[in-house]
C-alpha cells in the first residue's frame, strides 16, 4: 500500500509535466477575443473576419446561440472568410494564436488556464446564457488580455459578460446598432455602459489591433512599460480626479490603478503616461471616464450563491431574534454599485417576513460614490441578462416586465433607500444591525482598510453583523469583531469599546470651497450676528397674542408650525414623520380627526368647542378650528388647524385650568381621561370593524385574482423565454442554411455551365431509377422534356441500338460496379456510355449517373486506321525488308519491328523488342563497331544509309542496307529513330 508522506516532493515526471503545461500556456500567452452573437450574427461575423488579417497573433472564440438538436455549419461557413484555422472546440483545446474556435451545439464553454472546457448545459433550453458564461470565465482566466465583442442578436445577453471583462481590465466592443440586423444585444451593452468601443464589424479589427499593439508596448519589460510609474504622475492623476469628482483614490492599491490607467492609455492611443496626464488636464470628459474605470462596479443578483444561502439560513433568523424587541432591522450595503446586492437582500428579508409571519420593519440603506450607479439603482429596472441569478419563481413574484427590462415591485423598492455616499470621507450611517461591504477592501491598501474597519464597528449596534467579500478580512483588528461565519467572512461586533466612535485615525470630510465663500480675513465680520428687531417683535406677538396653528397637506403631514404648538402636539419616537394625528396629545386626536374628515368632505370651516387636551399634568380647554386655505397658489387640499382659547367666560374658579395635585387628582380628571380613552377606543373599534370587513372581502378577491394571474404570468414568462431562445436558434440556423443555399446555388450554376460547355449527355437517376435531372444534350438521345422528371427510365424511348440499358443500370446499382460500352444510335452517332453509382458526401448510394460522350469522329478515324494498317501489313508481308522504330540512348532498344522480319530473318518481331541486345549480338563482328557509331551520330546527321551483315535463323549471314532517319521530339513526345533493313539479294 502506498504511504502518504507529508510535504512529499513532486516526482520528476510530475515536475516535467507541470513544466510542459506552464511552457505551453506561456507559449500561447496571447490576447483572447470572445465573440458573442445570436440572430443576425453570422453576417456580422463574416464581415468581421473579412477585414481581419490572418497573422493578428490573437485567438478568437465564437459563442453563438445554436439549436442543440441541429448540426452547426458555422465552422464551415466561417472558413471561407479567413485564412486562419477555423475549428470546432473539443474539450481541453489549448488556445493558440491565429485560430478561430467555434462552440459546438448543446454545450457550455469555459476557459481555464488557457484551455477550453466543454460541459453539458446546466440549465434547460430557453434560459441558457452561454455568452455571459464564457465571457465571465474569460475575464477570470485572461484578465487584461481578454477582449469581449458583442454582435447582432436579440435580447440582452452579453451585457453581464462584458461588465466582467471590463472589470478585469480587458477591452470591450459592441456592434453599432445601426449596422446590426437585430440590435437588442448591442443596444443592451451600450445602455449599460459596458462597451469601450461602439463600431461597425468592418471597423473593429483595425481598432483591436491598434489597442493590442499599444497594450503590448505598455506591458512590463518593454521600453515604455508601466510597471512602476513615477509617484508624481500618479499623484497628478489622483488630484485631477479629486478636484473633479471629490473622490480620492490615493488609498487604492497601486497595481489596480496602474492597470486601469494602462487600459485608458491604450484606448486613447497614447505613447506614455506623461502624454496621458497632459491629455487628462485638457479633457475633463476623460477624467470622468477614468473615474468610472477606477470604480470597478461589478455586481449581480445573489452574487456568490453560497454566501447568500448562509445569509438566508443563518444571518436573517439571527437578526430577527436580535431585533425582536424593537421591531426594526437596519441594514447598510456599502458600495452598492447598481443596486443588485441591496435588492437581493431585500428579497431575502421579504421572503423571510412572509414565511415566518414576522412584522419587523426592514430598512436598507445602500450607498455608493458613483452618482450614475445610484440613479440607475433607484429605478429598480434591469435587463434580462442581469437577472441570471434570479430564479423563475422570484422573477415572477418580485419583478414586473417593462418595455426596457424587468422592474422590481414597489414593495421591494420601498425597502431600499439609495444614497450618494463616500465611505472613505463621509460620516458613516449609524445604529445598523447588518453591514455588507463585499469586494471593496480588496482594491484599497492596508492603511485605508485599518481606518474603515473601525468605521463599520462604530456603525453597528452591539452584536450586529459585518459581511465582507470572500477575499477580504478584518486584518489585525480582531478585538472589534468575533467570527459569526468565518468561512463566508461574516463577523459579529464585539461589545462597544470605551467610547462609541470611530478610531482616532478616521478623518472627517474636507469641505469644498465654494466660489462665493468669504476670504479668511473677513470670517470674523461674517460671524457677528445682527439683531433683527422686527423678527423679535413678530415672534413675541405670535407667542402671546396669535393662537397657535399648523398647516397640513392632503396626507395630514405638517408643512408649517405657527406659534407655540408644543402644548398640543408631540414629536413621535422612531422614524421622523410629521403626521398631525400621530403628534396630537391625549384628548385631541379624535376631535381633530373628525374635524379634518368633515372639512375635506364639505370644503368648509369646521369648529369644535371646549375640547379637553391633556397638557403635562393638567387638562386645558380649547376651541379647535379646521379650515381650508383660501390661497389659490396653494394646494387645494391644504388645511389650517388653529388651537383657539375658549370664547365664553367662566367663573373665576373654573376660568383657571385645574391643577392636578395629590389631594384632588382622583375622581374627576380620571373619569374625564377614561371617557376620552373610551371614546377613542370605541371610534377606533368602529373604524377597524368596518375596515376589516371591507379589507377581508377585497383581500380575498385580490388573493384569488393574484394567484391566477401569478400562475398565468409564470407560464407565459416561461413560454416567452423558451420561444425567444428557440426563435434566436432558428434565426441562426436559418442564416446558416441561407448561406449554405447560396453556396449550393452557386455550385449548381457552376455545374450546369460546366455540363453545357462540355456537351456531355448526362442523366441522374434515383434509387428507383427515376429521372432526377438531365442535361440538354441528353434530350437528343432520350427525347426528354422537363415533365419527364420523376418518370422511370424504362418508360422512356431512346434512339440507341442498345437493348440492355435498363438491365445494365440495375446491375450497376446492385453491384456498385462501373460499366462502360460504346453504343450506336439510329441517327448514325456513336457514344461512349458510362454507368456510375451516384455517391453522396457521406458515401451513401443515392442512385445512378449515366453519361454519353459522342465518339463518332473517333470511331471513323479508328476504322480508317484499321483499314490502313491492314493494307500496310499486307504490303510489308511480301517485301524483302523489315521496318522498325527504336531509340539509341544509351543503348539501342527496339519498340517496333515489322512482321516481315519472320520471312526475311526467320525470327519473330517479339524477339527483337523483348531483348535489347538480340539485334546487336547477331551483327557480324566486323560490322558491330561501325553500326554503333552510326546510330550514335544519327542525332546530328538526321539520316544515314549503311550496309551490315546479320546472322539469320538458318545460321547464315545476309547482307542488309540500313536506311535510318531521326525523328526529333515534338509536343511532349520523345525523340526516336525510324528505319528499314533492306536485304541485298545480288551481292554475296
Amino acid at each position: 500500500m502506498k504511504k502518504t508522506i507529508p510535504k512529499k516532493t513532486p516526482s520528476k515526471k510530475a515536475q516535467s509535466q507541470k513544466q510542459k503545461t506552464t511552457a505551453a500556456v506561456k507559449q500561447n500567452d496571447c490576447f483572447v477575443a470572445g465573440i458573442g452573437a445570436s440572430a443576425g450574427g453570422l453576417e456580422a461575423m463574416k464581415v468581421f473576419f473579412d477585414h481581419l488579417p490572418a497573422n493578428s497573433g490573437m485567438a478568437f472564440v465564437v459563442v453563438q446561440h445554436l439549436d442543440p438538436t441541429h448540426k452547426s455549419l458555422l465552422t464551415e461557413l466561417l472558413t471561407g472568410h479567413t485564412k486562419m484555422k477555423v475549428t470546432e472546440v473539443t474539450d481541453g483545446d489549448l488556445i493558440e494564436p491565429n485560430t478561430v474556435y467555434v462552440i459546438p451545439p448543446n454545450k457550455d464553454l469555459r476557459i481555464f488556464n488557457s484551455r477550453l472546457q466543454l460541459t453539458s448545459p446546466a440549465k434547460k433550453r430557453g434560459v441558457r446564457r452561454p455568452i455571459d458564461l464564457f465571457f465571465t470565465s474569460l475575464a477570470s482566466d485572461q484578465g487584461h488580455k481578454s477582449i469581449g465583442i458583442i454582435l447582432s442578436g436579440t435580447g440582452s445577453e452579453g451585457t453581464a459578460g462584458l461588465r466582467e471583462v471590463k472589470a478585469a481590465g480587458g477591452v470591450t466592443f459592441a456592434q453599432d446598432p445601426v449596422t446590426a440586423q437585430f440590435a437588442g444585444m448591442p443596444k443592451s451593452a451600450i445602455d449599460a455602459k459596458t462597451a469601450d468601443y461602439i463600431l461597425a464589424p468592418e471597423k473593429m479589427p483595425a481598432q483591436i489591433i491598434k489597442y493590442i499593439k499599444k497594450q503590448k508596448n505598455l506591458l512590463p519589460g518593454t521600453k515604455t512599460d508601466m510597471a512602476v510609474p513615477p509617484d508624481n504622475l500618479l499623484n497628478k492623476i489622483y488630484l485631477l480626479i479629486r478636484n473633479q469628482t471629490g473622490c480620492d483614490f490615493s488609498g487604492y492599491k497601486t497595481n489596480t490603478i496602474v492597470r486601469r490607467v494602462t487600459k485608458r492609455i491604450a484606448l486613447n492611443q497614447h505613447n506614455s503616461i506623461e502624454e496621458y496626464v497632459n491629455f487628462l488636464e485638457k479633457n475633463p470628459g476623460e477624467v470622468n471616464k477614468l473615474f468610472k474605470d477606477f470604480l470597478i462596479g461589478v455586481t449581480s443578483f445573489f452574487r456568490d450563491k453560497v454566501v447568500f444561502e448562509n445569509i438566508e439560513k443563518k444571518t436573517i433568523p439571527y437578526l430577527f431574534q436580535l431585533c425582536k424587541h424593537k421591531q426594526q432591522i437596519r441594514i447598510w450595503v456599502c458600495g452598492c454599485s447598481t443596486g443588485e446586492e441591496a435588492y437581493s437582500l431585500a428579497i431575502l428579508f421579504r421572503e423571510a417576513l412572509l414565511r415566518n409571519k414576522e412584522y419587523n420593519k426592514i430598512m436598507i440603506f445602500a450607498s455608493d460614490v458613483d452618482q450614475d450607479a445610484i440613479e440607475f439603482a433607484r429605478s429598480g429596472t434591469y435587463t434580462e441578462s442581469s437577472l441570471a441569478g434570479i430564479s423563475p419563481e422570484r422573477l415572477a413574484r418580485f419583478f414586473t416586465r417593462k418595455e426596457n427590462g424587468f422592474q422590481l415591485n414597489k414593495e421591494i423598492r420601498e425597502m431600499v433607500v439609495f444614497a450618494h455616499h463616500n465611505v472613505i470621507k463621509d460620516p458613516p450611517f449609524s445604529k445598523m444591525d447588518l453591514i455588507t461591504c463585499r469586494n471593496l477592501l480588496i482594491y484599497i491598501n492596508s492603511d485605508l482598510q485599518k481606518k474603515l474597519i473601525p468605521v463599520f464597528h462604530y456603525s453597528l449596534n452591539t452584536d450586529g453583523i459585518l459581511i465582507l467579500g470572500t477575499s477580504e478580512s478584518i486584518g489585525d483588528q480582531g478585538d472589534l469583531f468575533t467570527d459569526f461565519d468565518a468561512k463566508n467572512k461574516m463577523f459579529k461586533k464585539a461589545k462597544d469599546i470605551v467610547v462609541r466612535k470611530p478610531m482616532a485615525g478616521y478623518e472627517l470630510p474636507y469641505a469644498k470651497t465654494r466660489s462665493g465663500a468669504f476670504p479668511p480675513a473677513a470670517q470674523n465680520l461674517v460671524n457677528v450676528k445682527k439683531i433683527n428687531v422686527s423678527g423679535v417683535i413678530e415672534k413675541y406677538l405670535m407667542d402671546h397674542y396669535v393662537p397657535p396653528s399648523v398647516t397640513i397637506d392632503k396626507n395630514n403631514e405638517v408643512l408649517y408650525f405657527s406659534g407655540n404648538t408644543s402644548q398640543f402636539l408631540d414629536l413621535p419616537g422612531g422614524e421622523a414623520r410629521l403626521d398631525v394625528l400621530k403628534m396630537a396629545k391625549k384628548g385631541l386626536k379624535i376631535p381633530l380627526e373628525e374635524a379634518i374628515k368633515k372639512v375635506r368632505s364639505d370644503n368648509k370651516e369646521w369648529n369644535i368647542n371646549e375640547v379637553e387636551v391633556k397638557v403635562n399634568d393638567y387638562f386645558k380647554t380649547i376651541n379647535l378650528v379646521v379650515k381650508p386655505l383660501p390661497s389659490k397658489e396653494a394646494d387645494q387640499e391644504m388645511l389650517m388647524v388653529v388651537f383657539e382659547p375658549p370664547v365664553k367666560t367662566q367663573k373665576k374658579t373654573n376660568h383657571k385650568t385645574r391643577q392636578l395635585t395629590k389631594n384632588n387628582a382622583g375622581t374627576g380628571d380620571l373619569e374625564k381621561e377614561l371617557k376620552i380613552t373610551q371614546e377613542y377606543l370605541q371610534s377606533a373599534i368602529n373604524d377597524l370593524d368596518a375596515s376589516r370587513e371591507e379589507l377581508q372581502i377585497t383581500t380575498e378577491e385580490y388573493q384569488s385574482s393574484n394567484e391566477e394571474l401569478q400562475s398565468t404570468n409564470e407560464e407565459l414568462e416561461t413560454s416567452r423565454e423558451e420561444l425567444q431562445s428557440v426563435n434566436e436558434e432558428l434565426i441562426t440556423v436559418n442564416n446558416e442554411l441561407q448561406d449554405k443555399i447560396e453556396q449550393l446555388s452557386q455550385s449548381n450554376d457552376d455545374l450546369n455551365n460546366l455540363l453545357r460547355s462540355i456537351e456531355v449527355a448526362t442523366i441522374f437517376l434515383d434509387r428507383d431509377l427515376k429521372i432526377k435531372r438531365f442535361t440538354p444534350s441528353a434530350s437528343k438521345i432520350f427525347n426528354l422534356i422537363p415533365s419527364d422528371i420523376d418518370r422511370p427510365l424504362a418508360h422512356l424511348t431512346n434512339n440507341l441500338l442498345y437493348k440492355t440499358l435498363s438491365e445494365d443500370v440495375k446491375e450497376s446499382l446492385k453491384t456498385l460496379a462501373v460499366k462502360s460500352a460504346d453504343v450506336y444510335s439510329t441517327d448514325g452517332t456513336w457514344y461512349q456510355m458510362r454507368i456510375i453509382p451516384y455517391r453522396t458526401v457521406e458515401n451513401i448510394i443515392e442512385g445512378v449517373l449515366v453519361t454519353f460522350i459522342e465518339i463518332t469522329e473517333e470511331k471513323k478515324v479508328e476504322e480508317k486506321l484499321k483499314k490502313t494498317n491492314e493494307h500496310l501489313n499486307l504490303i510489308m508481308e511480301y517485301l524483302p525488308a523489315v521496318p522498325f522504330t527504336c531509340i539509341a540512348d544509351p543503348v539501342i532498344q527496339f519498340s517496333f519491328v515489322g512482321s516481315s522480319c519472320e520471312k526475311v530473318t526467320g525470327f519473330l518481331p517479339e524477339q527483337f523488342t523483348a531483348n535489347s541486345n538480340f539485334w546487336l549480338s547477331r551483327i557480324h563482328p566486323e560490322d558491330v563497331k561501325k553500326m554503333k557509331e552510326a546510330f550514335a551520330s544519327v542525332t546530328k546527321k538526321q539520316s544515314l544509309e549503311m550496309k551490315f551483315r546479320w546472322k539469320c535463323a538458318d545460321g547464315n549471314y545476309k547482307q542488309f542496307i540500313n536506311f535510318v532517319r531521326y525523328a526529333i521530339a515534338e509536343n511532349g513526345t520523345k525523340a526516336y529513330i525510324v528505319g528499314v533493313w533492306q536485304e541485298v539479294i545480288n551481292e554475296k
